[in-house]
């Protein structure tokens, strides 16, 4: 008899975000791989939270998360979709975007479900769809546009399909799904007891113009849905690990069932300094995309005219960069020769498909400071210059 019991995920390993920022740790690489910001957060939003403390808000929040939070959620959203869900009944505040995705999978997806995911999907959807008692199905995003192909999706469904899981803006490949992508979505799925799980956790890091097409806008597929954002990509603030979810009263019902016995409640002078912070500043979401465009262009500019092609990034705080004409290595070959012989952290794309094809892709962070990016430009292109 083992010792130890069975393990419920036996080749599931450490993420690829994980081991790329321990090796950029060893080596004093700048990294441009894992997702969080090397720059300070608002100094405002510190204060807040200091006051907070000050406060009293050191006891647990409520289960769904802080009254103030959910209604300033409730109105940002009005602002920015011209939806306005309830806050009662309708808004969960979880422990990051993750939190949300896990328990929304967790509350409606059994044994024998199936799952649709678009590899390259992120890397928290097929564990907590197995954990679940499901099996996830997964249509690939074909390089070099990454594309939705409907038809394909359509030929994907069963009768066992529950649920279909959405990205957009899309992370590792920075594209953005479309108003007609939502439609097609809902053509899909009217008519069939088939739920959507949307994660726009990079709403408002759109480019060149783009408008952000939520799920939670589209009366049709919001009717069926889980949309999933998170506070600490458009506050810059990922060590926070507040989000939030939006579904209708009953999905609601069936996501607060596992959150309260997955992490219960969020830090209360978070959600207090959060919802303050937004009273002050209810516009700050309209800087996002500016202010990221700059580095993305930053980044491109300072790579241009060199071996190195870089795809059009339509969101997120990503830059996808082509190695095709610098090397014939693998992805993740490639992105270890940069650490090593560049000293820059990237990810590849290969881990986030089940069958990956040919991907002379690796993935760069722009949610850095200049001179991070700066620096990070003078080495590859040294390094593309030595080959």
């Amino acid at each position: 008899m083992s010792e130890f019991p069975r393990s419920k995920l036996p080749d599931v390993g450490t993420t690829i975000f994980t081991v790329m920022s321990r090796r950029a740790r060893e080596l004093g690489a700048l990294n441009l791989g894992q997702g969080f910001p090397d720059y300070d957060i608002d100094p405002r939003i510190g204060e807040l939270l200091a006051q907070a403390v000050r406060d009293g808000f050191n006891q647990y929040a409520p289960m769904e998360g802080s009254i103030a939070l959910r209604q300033v959620i409730a109105g940002k959203l009005q602002a920015t979709y011209g939806v306005q869900p309830d806050w009662e009944s309708q808004i969960t505040v979880t422990l990051g975007a993750t939190e949300a995705i896990y328990s929304a999978i967790q509350a409606v997806v059994g044994a024998g479900d199936e799952v649709i995911v678009f590899d390259p999907a992120y890397d928290s959807y097929d564990p907590a769809v197995r954990l679940a008692g499901g099996r996830c199905v997964h249509v690939p995003l074909l390089p070099p546009t990454f594309a939705y192909d409907w038809a394909r999706v359509a030929a994907s469904i069963t009768p066992r399909t529950r649920l279909i899981i959405i990205n957009s803006p899309h992370n590792p490949s920075c594209t953005a799904a479309t108003a007609a992508d939502l439609d097609a979505l809902a053509a899909l799925t009217r008519d069939r007891d088939i739920l959507v799980l949307s994660d726009e956790v990079y709403e408002h890091v759109m480019y060149d113009g783009r408008r952000h097409h939520s799920v939670v806008a589209h009366p049709e597929l919001a009717a069926r849905a889980f949309v999933v954002f998170s506070f600490g990509k458009t506050l810059h603030a990922t060590g926070w690990r507040v989000g939030y979810g939006i579904a209708p009263p009953a999905l609601s019902v069936e996501l607060r069932r596992v959150h309260q016995f997955n992490t219960f409640s969020i830090a209360a002078p978070l959600q207090q300094a959060i919802a303050q912070y937004l009273l002050e500043k209810p516009q700050v979401w309209a800087e996002l995309s500016v202010f990221f465009q700059a580095k993305r262009d930053l980044l491109r500019n300072g790579l241009a005219g060199s071996a190195f092609r870089l795809p059009p990034a339509q969101g997120t705080f990503f830059q996808l960069l082509d190695f095709s004409a610098v090397s014939a290595a693998d992805d993740i070959s490639f992105a270890e020769q940069l650490l090593v012989k560049a000293g820059v952290a990237t990810i590849p794309l290969s881990p986030f498909y089940v069958a990956p094809p040919p991907m002379p892709f690796v993935r760069l962070c722009v949610a850095k400071r200049d001179v991070t990016l700066t620096q990070a430009v003078t080495r590859l292109l040294e390094f593309a210059n030595r080959q």
